[in-house]
């Protein structure tokens, strides 16, 4: 373990704070740019082609090296690692602030990528670590969820506010003083911990084996709503991604030394949790993206009118998982709070599907913001599910895990929903539908996949998450936290 003292109470909650204010930052900056991408456009001088990739850039080292960073924070002390990657992500977003050219842009993006993987991937584990009474662990979780949940919306408020009044570039500006702050606080509250060595476990080529077949299988995936699904080359890219990520599990089965010890998907709770996951993320993340696009290509609204019509799920999500999710946790378990929570995105999409060319934002907007409860109560019960079953040693491996599953269930879902509403509003305007409603008739096919991604999220969730029985076929009243 990397945890060599036993921390203050107080000490506890501050790190909590700290852990919890760079995990925003790092998550924000994944969906800041949604909308100030217009004006990055113009400005760089981006063909429509390469734009996307000031978003995919990030997310493709995200992803691909959460399991990675994971792994190294139980080697070398999460708290190391933890630094490390918020001093790379701020250094990159000063870079990025100060692109002039696309090629700038986008490698200082790739380089947020890998500074936010490390700092997220160890930051669940050093919490699970610090906080063992499990009243304190789920509100801790759900402070630590509330950074994911409400993330996504919060970027989008911010980024449409900041592109308006102070221009695109203070969307990464901003970062430095966050992140030289984050790290002058994490100094002395996070726990001192060396970790256990790179001798316990450093498996070189596993290492690479996963992080390439990430990073490969996400960067096909986001490639797909140009070049197709069907295409040669991203069949053969998909052919490559599935023989490196089969490499990397029989590697894992063989070494003396794994990089992830198999036995972690051995817990019903983890593997499930992290099935459960790929589909409420892929669908989730398509409210982000679509609402924005609705917005501002349908309805005609600006960067700050549309992050600000997006607030009220903002502070519906921050609410409930930092207010309401863990005393629910608390009196009814983790799995009821997250198939209630699962039932509420199935109706939020359901609703989506719904919307019309010519939208009042009271009657029709609204009530889907406020649905995001939802999202507020299943991410934090899911979040402590994801790390119920992993041992004390692997917790920053368990952390990296479920974020990286995370990270893959984002790409998928944009990437897929994307090719599907795209294709639908190319066929309505064909058939001769206005810009207007082929774009609506695009999304409103994007949202109803997406409420049957939910539910499929939902069912799977009943299925697998269930807990153990008793003996003599009786059930716990609630939902265990442990395998």
């Amino acid at each position: 373990m990397s945890v060599t003292r036993a921390p203050s109470p107080r000490s506890r909650w501050l790190a909590l704070a700290v852990i919890a204010t760079a995990t925003l930052t790092t998550v924000l900056d994944g969906s800041i740019v949604t909308v100030a991408m217009p004006a990055i456009q113009d400005d760089l001088g981006f063909s429509p082609a390469n734009l996307s990739w000031v978003v995919n850039a990030y997310l493709v080292a995200f992803g691909s090296l959460l399991l990675l960073a994971g792994r190294l924070g139980d080697l070398l002390g999460r708290t190391r690692v933890f630094l490390a990657g918020t001093a790379v992500f701020t250094a990159a977003s000063v870079l990025a602030g100060l692109a002039t050219t696309p090629a700038v842009l986008i490698a200082a993006r790739f380089l947020q990528g890998v500074g936010s993987a490390a700092a997220t991937a160890v930051g669940l584990g050093i919490l699970v670590t610090l906080f063992d009474e499990p009243r304190e662990r789920a509100r801790a979780i759900g402070v630590f969820a509330f950074t994911g949940a409400a993330g996504a919306s919060l970027g989008t408020v911010l980024g449409g506010v900041l592109t308006d009044t102070l221009g695109w570039h203070w969307i990464f500006l901003i970062n430095l003083p966050i992140g030289v702050a984050a790290l002058v606080a994490a100094l002395p509250v996070l726990p001192a911990g060396r970790g256990v060595g790179l001798s316990a476990g450093a498996d070189v080529l596993g290492a690479l084996l996963v992080t390439a077949g990430l990073m490969l299988g996400i960067t096909t995936v986001v490639r797909t709503e140009a070049a197709g699904w069907a295409s040669g080359p991203t069949l053969g890219l998909g052919l490559l991604t599935l023989a490196l990520l089969t490499g990397f599990v029989v590697r894992q089965a063989t070494a003396r030394q794994p990089l992830m010890p198999l036995r972690i998907l051995r817990s019903r709770a983890v593997a499930g949790a992290n099935l459960v996951q790929v589909l409420m993320v892929a669908a989730c993340f398509s409210f982000q993206v679509f609402v924005a696009l609705y917005l501002q290509r349908v309805l005609g609204y600006g960067a700050a009118d549309t992050g600000l019509a997006m607030l009220p799920a903002a502070v519906v999500i921050g609410t409930v998982s930092l207010g309401v999710s863990a005393r629910l946790i608390a009196r009814f378990g983790e799995r009821r709070v997250l198939l209630a929570g699962l039932a509420m995105l199935a109706l939020l999409f359901g609703l989506l599907t719904r919307l019309p060319a010519r939208a009042d934002y009271l009657t029709d907007l609204l009530p889907v913001m406020l649905c995001t409860a939802g999202f507020g109560l299943a991410m934090p019960a899911l979040t402590a599910l994801g790390m119920s079953g992993a041992r004390a040693d692997d917790a920053g491996l368990a952390s990296g895990l479920f974020n990286t599953t995370q990270q893959v269930g984002m790409a998928v879902g944009v990437a897929v929903l994307s090719t599907l509403a795209a294709g639908r509003t190319e066929s309505l305007r064909g058939s001769g539908a206005s810009a207007a409603a082929a774009l609506v008739g695009g999304y409103r096919l994007a949202f109803a996949v997406a409420a049957g991604l939910a539910v499929g999220a939902l069912v799977l969730a009943a299925v697998v998450l269930r807990p153990p029985s008793r003996p003599g076929g009786r059930r716990p009243a609630t939902t265990p936290t442990a395998e």
